[in-house]
């Protein structure tokens, strides 16, 4: 018989008189379930079954992966004719009359740990996991995860993964039965011999298996889902995966398949899901500068240091330490440098006391911040991180200092939010080593870097940032230096947006809850409140000369006049005297009507949809502007920023894809509304204008 192989599937007969058939995915770089593999895998076991000199089956994954899932992309492309469903080769498995042994020699996601569960035995590496992760896509498992997961790991198990996406560690399949044995050395010769120990042996099917559920808690399982609600407000997979999971511990297996089955479809072919999978990929290209490639040296950053030791410098500080870098934090005044060292003492203990690290962890990370007075102790710093105040005669001052410092291959980086990182740059002899790195606050939790590319950066600069910004835990998205790089610059638009809405008829609690139940984190009039409105005039102040003539909303400003800051002063948009959950204040509401009857402004109703898409369109515009002026590479760059830097809600995706999916011609449509309502500061981008007349998307456009 012709032997079963093909590009991505390898055969071999091993075991004594080559009566255990070696069945290895080998489609490099994660093993993906791609059309080609599902075919070629089931022509491979179909081989098997009919060799009758093949006693047993063993499946494995070439390299360090056994499979990391489905092809994703494929999920949007006709199958093939001959090409079979990933169910179709999981129930050929499990229905095989030669015993079937998955030998999982590394990770097991998704789709790779739905098949190895069809397999009749299972063998893990010591340094495996094994997960199904399909709900950070909008998805649930859709070859039997939700059905078989619960009878082989039971149902509390199978709910943290399917509905959490939590994965396991080989350790722990091990203790809850999943796995057969966990295997310290060779995986693949101890399977072989394994099989070659149980051929013979009936099948032992998964679907036949129930012992492990018995017991369904339905309260606990509500609790569950008052809980996703509550977190992840709008998000579907993971309450159908709850009700999967309930429906595999009270009907027939054959039943529960085809109810997963039907769901899964439903979930994937779902602008949810398609948001969701967008921003998986989105996220992978962000990491791509075109002009850098591997071959570009990224320096090592061994030890780092920051200027300013407020709220923002020893945020940043704590991204050093957690990454095990050590950092010196300098502040000329001893006194504040002592209030934030205080500062992030008392973070770390938070951390502690909530279970989220140890007093002996705690105490490391401690102990890698330092700091100083004296910019001389600055001198062995691979890279010095400014975040000072914004007020540009500083940070040149501040960048003069440090450029007679610091070593002459140490990189020099400013956290502005907006100022204009070339204009630094120039303040020293080494503009090539200038950039910017804009960390959003509180800058050890929030994921987002943007990392500023400057007239002068060198490609070595440029790599090093995007590395060491992954070797921090968080997302770097290069972006160019302009009015408030991409996110601010969009922000703040959106933002003046929503204050004229408010001075034409709605209230700012309709704005916020508005976009709140669309699915965003706050809303602009919270935000504000959180960042200081005195945040918001001075960033309003300082870009007076770059938009001349254009009318900014009042009432932000006589809440400016009237002290109400926001938080920091207990009185903003919102009243905050019992807590930080602001209420509505009649106070607010009666300045807004004076305020409106003033301006002789005749008040009008506005309906959430009308405020979201207001708000929308000014960020769709606004970011195709950025596209224009080339401050962002991609439209889903802008998207990754949104993301995780301004709660966008990623079952949207962000402001651009949302736009290419409701339509450019409709985005157009209301920007020109917005631009004849309030100038030329809302003028439609000229990409918005020729996409919409060609009927393209802001994800065609490709930089340079």
């Amino acid at each position: 018989m012709p032997t079963p192989t093909s590009d991505v599937i390898d055969f071999e007969k091993r075991g004594a008189n080559g009566a255990i058939g070696l069945i290895t995915i080998n489609n490099p770089p994660a093993n993906a379930l791609s059309f080609a593999v599902v075919k070629g895998a089931l022509e491979a076991l179909d081989a098997c079954l009919e060799d009758d000199g093949i006693e047993a089956v063993v499946l494995t994954g070439a390299g360090r992966m056994f499979v990391a899932g489905a092809d994703i992309r494929e999920f949007s492309i006709p199958r093939p004719d001959g090409v079979p469903e990933l169910n179709a080769v999981i129930d050929a498995c499990e229905a095989s009359p030669k015993p079937v042994v998955a030998a999982i020699n590394g990770i097991a996601f998704g789709g790779g740990l739905e098949l190895a569960m069809g397999c009749h035995y299972r063998l893990i590496s010591s340094a495996a996991q094994v997960g199904q992760p399909e709900v950070n896509l909008g998805i649930i498992p859709g070859g039997g995860g939700t059905q078989r997961l619960p009878r082989l790991a039971g149902i509390d198990a199978a709910l943290e993964m399917c509905v959490y996406g939590k994965p396991i560690k080989a350790e722990k399949a091990g203790e809850l039965g999943f796995a057969d044995e966990v295997v310290e050395g060779d995986i693949v010769e101890r399977a072989i011999a394994f099989a070659g120990e149980i051929a013979g042996r009936p099948p032992r099917r998964t679907g036949e298996q129930t012992e492990k559920l018995a017991g369904l808690d339905t309260a606990k399982l509500e609790e569950i889902r008052e809980d996703i609600k509550k977190k992840q407000r709008g998000v579907m997979a993971p309450l159908v995966a709850v009700d999967m999971i309930e429906v595999a511990a009270t009907r027939p297996f054959e039943e529960g398949l085809k109810a997963e089955r039907d769901e899964f479809v439903k979930l994937r072919d779902s602008d949810q899901s398609a948001a969701m999978r967008y921003m998986f990929f989105a996220e992978r290209e962000a990491a791509k500068i075109p002009g850098i490639g591997k071959d570009t040296a990224a320096r090592k950053i061994e030890k780092a240091a920051i200027v300013g030791s407020g709220t923002m410098g020893g945020g940043i500080a704590m991204n050093f330490a957690n990454a095990g870098i050590p950092v010196t934090v300098l502040d000329v005044d001893r006194g504040a440098l002592d209030a934030g060292f205080a500062k992030v003492k008392q973070t770390y203990g938070g951390s502690v006391s909530r279970g989220r690290m140890t007093e002996a962890q705690a105490a490391e990370r401690m102990g890698l911040i330092a700091g100083t007075t004296d910019y001389a102790d600055l001198a062995d710093a691979d890279i010095v991180i400014e975040a000072a105040l914004e007020d540009m005669d500083l940070k040149k001052k501040i960048f003069a200092v440090l450029d007679e410092a610091c070593k002459p291959d140490a990189i020099l980086a400013s956290n502005t939010s907006s100022l204009d990182i070339d204009e630094i740059a120039a303040a020293t002899d080494r503009p090539d080593k200038v950039v910017g790195m804009h960390f959003f606050s509180p800058a050890n939790v929030m994921k987002l870097v943007e990392n500023v590319r400057t007239a002068k950066a060198s490609k070595e600069s440029l790599a090093t940032l995007m590395g060491l910004s992954k070797g921090l835990g968080k997302t770097g998205v290069m972006v160019g230096v302009g009015d408030g790089f991409v996110g601010n610059r969009m922000y703040h638009v959106a933002a003046r947006i929503g204050e004229f809405l408010v001075e034409e008829g709605a209230m700012p609690w309709d704005v916020d809850a508005a976009l709140y139940d669309w699915g965003f984190a706050m809303g602009p009039f919270a935000v504000n409140d959180l960042a200081g409105i005195d945040v918001r005039i001075a960033i309003r102040e300082a870009q007076k000369s770059l938009y001349p003539g254009r009318r900014e909303p009042v009432i932000v400003s006589r809440l400016y006049e009237m002290g109400r800051y926001g938080q920091k002063t207990g009185k903003g948009w919102y009243d905050y005297s019992e807590g930080r959950r602001g209420k509505p204040d009649p106070e607010v509401e009666a300045l807004i009507l004076e305020t409106s009857k003033e301006l002789g402004i005749e008040r009008r109703a506005f309906s959430r949809s009308d405020i979201v898409q207001a708000y929308l369109a000014a960020l769709a515009n606004t970011g195709a502007h950025v596209l224009d002026e080339g401050l962002a590479i991609r439209s889903s760059d802008i998207d990754v920023i949104w993301n995780y830097g301004y709660g966008f809600p990623r079952r949207r995706g962000g402001p651009m894809f949302h736009a290419d999916l409701v339509g450019l011609d409709k985005v157009l449509a209301k920007a020109e509304e917005l631009h004849a309502a309030y100038g030329d500061w809302m003028k439609p981008a000229e990409l918005l204008k020729s996409s919409a007349a060609e009927g393209g998307k802001f994800n065609d456009f490709k930089a340079g």
